[in-house]
């Protein structure tokens, strides 16, 4: 009898929790900037067989008008550089994947390529690089620029952005370095692959100084819904981070990603889909409820529309009435899958300004699920089964709390079910996503001196 197929889980970590009040919540770790509070949950989500801790990341302070009187109630504007803190974690942990967000707007190939060979050989092979293009305005201005890179073209960017890191993560073949004492060879001259790269946005000579990594890549992950972000990730990703709100919104995105596939020689097996789930846990359905109230209490309504404004496409919202309804938006430079989502969200269910900032305030336009271990279980089985998701990026409301819970009722509700794993079953984030080992695109094509002279 075959296995059944298990799914895939993500523990999404946000400094104090996804809630944008989780700071304020009883028992929710506040400070943004300590080590020990990030090792307990990368700890805790080991202990319950994720596959994967991720962090997201911006390049600026992500507040919409910078205005001091907002910023001072935000809970989440400060936090560690994610591959520095990843690479502290890979000491404490053996075999979660340890997976970040790096913009491909505002770094550059080589660096990219190289902290993230690094943090593969640190961690043993467990290294995933969230590929984005960057959403906000603010981020422009901290590197040169007086605006953000328009929409497409960002995404065009990325796409070679990916071909030179490729590239250089393949500089090396897996068997290069000899160490060969006696003789005195380091490593084998005609295992080293020059890219040589030059294209319309990027001049890279390479080689990486850092060794091709464990994985051979890192896993590519993407999280951009628009069309250029679909076509990216049908080329590109391994694991698609997304937001849907309903069964057959998910089932939809699942099968038309699927179907991307085969234009670009790839086996569908070969992407995980996993949706942002943000579940709060009761003992009851009751419970559940009664505690999601008690941090919805706690939002700041200055806050709370400063979020909004800012994922609708940083648009001010301050000169409407909060109890009136969203206005008609103009086309934003910034997230457009996320503006879509959350129109759409608001004229389906006829919300004010103020029910939609309090319905996302949470989840952020991800799906909000309330209820008993076995409830949530239910549903995460529900789009599992029915060809909506592979697998789940968790959204602990609040932190430590909400990820201890999850670990201690929801992960065994799914081991009883036979959806999940109970040991890890091996000791790269690939194989326990069970993802292939890319093939060196240099090794059984062109050697190492006719590569020298080629353009790309």
């Amino acid at each position: 009898m075959s296995q059944k197929k298990q799914l895939r889980l993500g523990a999404f970590l946000s400094v104090t929790g996804h809630h944008v009040a989780a700071w304020r919540y009883p028992n929710a770790q506040a400070d943004g900037l300590n080590f020990q509070h990030y090792k307990q949950l990368a700890k805790t989500a080991e202990r319950g067989k994720f596959d994967m801790i991720f962090l997201a990341d911006g390049v600026a302070v992500r507040d919409r008008g910078q205005n001091p009187e907002v910023l001072s109630r935000n809970g989440k504007l400060v936090h560690f550089e994610p591959l520095t803190l990843l690479s502290a974690l890979s000491v404490v942990t053996e075999k979660i994947g340890l997976t970040a967000t790096v913009s491909s707007t505002y770094n550059e190939p080589f660096h990219l390529a190289r902290k993230f060979a690094s943090l593969d050989h640190l961690s043993g092979g467990r290294a995933g690089w969230n590929l984005v293009t960057s959403a906000t305005e603010a981020e422009a201005l901290n590197f040169n620029r007086e605006k953000h890179m328009e929409h497409t073209l960002r995404y065009e960017r990325a796409k070679e952005f990916v071909d030179v890191v490729t590239k250089l993560w393949d500089s090396w073949e897996d068997d290069a370095f000899l160490h060969d004492k006696e003789s005195g060879i380091y490593f084998d001259p005609d295992k080293l692959h020059i890219p040589h790269h030059k294209g319309e946005h990027f001049s890279v000579r390479g080689p990486l100084n850092v060794a091709r990594p464990i994985q051979g890549y890192p896993v590519i992950i993407q999280a951009g819904a628009s069309e250029d972000g679909r076509n990216l990730a049908a080329q590109t990703a391994e694991v698609i981070f997304t937001a849907q709100q309903t069964l057959q919104e998910a089932q939809e995105f699942y099968a038309d990603m699927k179907g991307r596939l085969a234009q670009y020689g790839r086996s569908p097996d070969h992407l995980k889909i996993m949706p942002g789930i943000f579940p709060v846990i009761g003992k009851t359905e009751q419970e559940a409820k009664d505690k999601f109230d008690q941090i919805q209490e706690l939002i700041d309504p200055v806050v709370g529309l400063n979020l909004l404004g800012g994922m609708i496409g940083g648009f001010d919202l301050s000169g409407y009435p909060l109890d009136g309804p969203l206005p008609k938006l103009p086309e934003t430079n910034g997230g457009k899958s996320r503006q879509k989502l959350l129109t759409d969200l608001a004229h389906r269910e006829n919300l004010t300004i103020r029910q939609l900032y309090l319905s996302i305030a949470g989840a952020r336009g991800h799906r909000q699920i309330l209820g008993t271990p076995a409830q949530i279980a239910d549903q995460l089985e529900d789009w599992f089964v029915n060809d909506a998701a592979d697998g789940f990026n968790i959204m602990p409301p609040w932190l430590p709390g909400g990820l201890d819970e999850f670990v201690d009722l929801v992960i065994p509700e799914l081991q009883r079910r036979g959806l999940f794993r109970t040991e890890y079953e091996a000791s790269t984030l690939r194989e326990n996503l069970g993802l292939p080992r890319p093939v060196n695109q240099f090794s059984q094509t062109v050697s190492a001196p006719e590569l020298a002279g080629v353009s790309t």
